[in-house]
């Protein structure tokens, strides 16, 4: 499998435009997970701006092209919510089909907890906004496996590093970011965008959560 080395120009590029759109903030919030966290990274709002998101999509087909292999999988699977967009976008850019996962079943009608034509032994790539614990990827793999899906690899644009790559790796699965939160915070506290206790927030997150 490809190792690709992400160039520090695009992490420093994302890092900036992740700023400039407000996606990182600091303050007490709930994550999916459940956890607690003193800042957050809302990529959510990365498609509200149209550039941005063009810009990022093509940096994640970059990406998975040099660090996965586009030949490596045939279909790519967004995980829910946020993740289905920058998953949908990638999919069109290599011209893979595109299928998403429920967050839970549909009871209406097919009762479908997978979107999307799916074939035993298809080997398939999920796409997520960014990892925290890894509990909503591992519990997508699952459902796909269960329904003949090979799944070994997933791909996210932003890796908190709070367990989420050895969860994964527990159950066989790869994880690929195009960068990691403390590569975020070091590059916005070298430009001078976060301070010093701002910088030590995140890194005490980090440790916390490993």
């Amino acid at each position: 499998m490809p190792n690709a080395k992400v160039d520090d120009s695009i992490k420093t590029d994302v890092s900036k435009i992740l700023n400039q759109i407000g996606a990182l903030q600091f303050g007490a919030f709930k994550l999916t997970s459940g956890k607690m966290s003193p800042y957050y990274i809302d990529l959510r709002v990365v498609p509200s701006f149209p550039d941005v998101f063009h810009k990022i999509c093509d940096y994640s087909t970059d990406f998975i092209r040099d660090e996965v292999g586009e030949n490596n999988f045939e279909r790519i699977v967004g995980i829910p919510v946020a993740g289905i967009p920058f998953a949908s976008m990638v999919a069109y850019r290599l011209r893979k089909p595109f299928l998403y996962t429920r967050k839970g079943v549909r009871l209406h009608g097919r009762q479908r907890r997978i979107e999307g034509i799916l074939s035993p032994g298809d080997r398939i790539l999920l796409i997520d906004d960014l990892i925290t614990t890894g509990l909503s990827l591992r519990k997508a793999a699952k459902a796909l496996t269960a329904e003949g899906g090979v799944v070994t690899d997933a791909v996210v644009l932003l890796d908190r590093k709070e367990g989420g790559k050895e969860t994964l790796g527990k159950e066989g699965i790869r994880l690929h970011s195009l960068l990691d939160v403390v590569e975020v915070a070091n590059s916005l506290h070298e430009i001078g965008t976060i301070d010093a206790e701002q910088l030590k927030t995140i890194l005490k997150q980090v440790r916390k959560g490993k």
